[in-house]
């Protein structure tokens, strides 16, 4: 898997980012980690690992995917949380399916057949749902999670669809500007992992309620 690298948007994640750095140098796998200047503790965790850390101008989730996926020189990029809770061994099928069937990006799913969260609860799995039938009637999509941003992708083609949202919004706008453009998508079962450490940065309502005004945005400017 050479030609894939994995953006680690690792704010605020000094518990788990030592451990998740571990499991992929196991695997040997090329990746970059985007953190905030002022993140010190974060940046101090890793001294002991061989990291290429590139430092955030501005703020936000999807910013730091954005900025990650503009500096990776490989084919293929997946996101991949400092959590802990994405399985690094599932790399390896989800690289395999993206290459066998021609796809521009592929979704990993908590919610398909042999797929499942230690780490969800009752409002992000009811949230999840209800955006996810939104973005089927709406848009089409042929997805399961529409939430969940473990992602592999054809790093030329999503840089392709200018996306631009720096929030959580932006796990939205990635699948459906995809679909809007006529890319190849499908999904793959995936086991979340509970998070090792810290607190969840998402804000149930309120980046709940973002991201559906984001999608009613997208759909009204089609």
């Amino acid at each position: 898997m050479n030609d894939l690298t994995l953006v680690i948007p690792a704010k605020n994640e000094p518990e788990s980012l030592p451990f998740v750095l571990m499991e992929l140098e196991k695997l040997n796998l090329n990746f970059l980690i985007i953190l905030e200047k002022t993140d010190y503790v974060t940046i101090n965790s890793i001294e002991k690992y061989k990291s290429n850390i590139i430092y955030q101008v501005e703020k936000g989730y999807g910013d730091a995917i954005l900025l990650g996926i503009k500096n990776v020189k490989t084919k293929y990029f997946s996101i991949f949380n400092a959590d802990g809770s994405f399985d690094p061994y599932e790399l390896k099928e989800m690289y395999n399916q993206t290459k066998n069937e021609s796809l521009d990006v592929l979704f990993a799913t908590r919610y398909k057949k042999n797929a499942s969260s230690e780490d969800d609860t009752v409002v992000t799995f009811l949230g999840n749902k209800l955006f996810t039938l939104i973005g089927k009637i709406f848009f089409k999509l042929p997805i399961s999670d529409i939430l969940y941003t473990y992602v592999i992708g054809d790093t030329h083609k999503i840089l392709s669809l200018n996306l631009k949202q720096k929030d959580f919004t932006f796990c939205v706008e990635l699948p459906i500007k995809a679909k809007q453009n006529s890319l190849k998508i499908a999904d793959i079962p995936s086991n979340e992992k509970s998070r090792i450490g810290g607190i969840k940065k998402v804000n149930e309502i309120r980046d709940g309620f973002l991201i559906l005004l984001h999608m009613v945005k997208l759909f009204l400017n089609r």
